[in-house]
């Protein structure tokens, strides 16, 4: 049995947030093509691959009036799948889709934070209910963890993550120091420090490097860091010409149970919306050893698991305004230091007349 552990980010939100950021910035140039023409006629044929519904699930309705669509959640995630074994889930991202208003929420779900699987009747490291009965246990399970449904997943292999990252030419990571993986039950690899750009097999490194004292709060703000760096990416890319070859990538590497209309739906509703924002959390808490020698654990803090679930219900509520929605605590931190500072130098301002 192999026993290294692999970490690796929510690729399958980097190839769906690429894809939807691509067509957005180059909106302007599909428009004269014919966006409808572009997207349902190559498009929708190539996402056909990708639909794996989960058998004996039916996916959550989500309410549509009139082509507007509610909010729904989707779990992200990254599997470590070698061949045709099943694999483990290392990266789990609940996160809500607001089309209307182009606001997602991203919530990182530690690999190994400890809980009962559904369906078991025991607890176990989240990581393995994905292993134990696919995407459908692991719905479950996070479902149950967050008193929250779950519409959709998505999930993209190893291999999708190094081509989506190359067919990009690469992204920007600020690694100041070599990042050096070489304990004895470790891949072992090493990331050259101060590069301009870095490759998928790179890029891939650093989302699973675990040799840092931050264990899987450090990873996952990894995580954090390059979606926002992939974001930048998409941003500058001016070849529209590149997005068919991403949906092929994701056609081989790629899962989910949202139909190629659903997705295509998805990417109009998200660039008719006037401003797009991305909300990120990590779900606190601790790790120890269940006993001497033991696996090594992570323990969800129950009064911030209580305060993502106020903010999932928050956010799926259809009702409730993009203004009004509960943000993770570093979002209304900084924003209050933001009126603050507005407010001492508004004073400053009256003093000095």
């Amino acid at each position: 049995m192999n026993k290294r552990k692999w970490l690796y980010t929510a690729t399958v939100a980097a190839a769906v947030i690429v894809l939807i950021t691509a067509v957005f910035f180059n909106r302007g140039t599909l428009a004269m093509l014919g966006f409808d023409w572009f997207l349902e006629g190559r498009i929708e044929k190539k996402l056909e691959p990708t639909y794996k519904p989960v058998e004996g699930r039916e996916p959550v309705p989500v309410s549509m009036t009139e082509k507007k669509q509610d909010p729904f959640a989707v779990l992200l995630l990254g599997v470590d799948q070698r061949g045709n074994e099943t694999g483990r889930s290392d990266t789990m991202i609940y996160t809500v889709v607001r089309p209307e208003d182009g606001e997602l929420l991203m919530v990182s779900i530690p690999r190994d934070t400890y809980v009962e699987i559904a369906g078991k009747g025991y607890e176990d490291k989240i990581t393995h209910a994905y292993a134990f009965g696919g995407a459908g246990m692991a719905m479950d399970t996070v479902g149950k963890l967050f008193d929250a449904p779950i519409h959709h997943y998505a999930s993209i292999n190893f291999e999708g993550f190094r081509k989506v990252i190359d067919k990009l030419g690469g992204i920007s990571l600020p690694i100041e120091e070599d990042m050096v993986n070489d304990d004895y039950d470790h891949e072992k690899f090493v990331i050259k420090a101060g590069q301009d750009t870095y490759n998928g097999r790179d890029t891939l490194n650093y989302v699973r490097y675990r040799e840092d004292a931050g264990g899987d709060m450090n990873r996952t703000e990894r995580h954090q860091i390059f979606l926002t760096q992939l974001m930048d990416k998409a941003k500058q890319m001016n070849q529209w010409s590149k997005i068919p070859d991403l949906i092929d990538i994701m056609g081989d590497n790629f899962s989910t149970d949202m139909r190629p209309q659903q997705l295509i739906d998805l990417g109009q509703s998200m660039l008719q919306a006037n401003e797009r924002q991305i909300y990120s959390h990590s779900l606190l808490g601790n790790g120890r050893r269940l006993k001497s020698g033991g696996a090594w654990v992570y323990f969800a803090d129950e009064e911030d698991l209580a305060k993502v679930q106020t903010m999932i219900k928050s956010w799926l509520d259809a009702d409730t305004p993009a203004a009004d929605l509960v943000l993770p605590d570093k979002y209304t931190v900084n924003k209050a230091k933001d009126v603050q500072s507005l407010s001492s130098a508004e004073t400053d301002t009256e003093e000095g007349r």
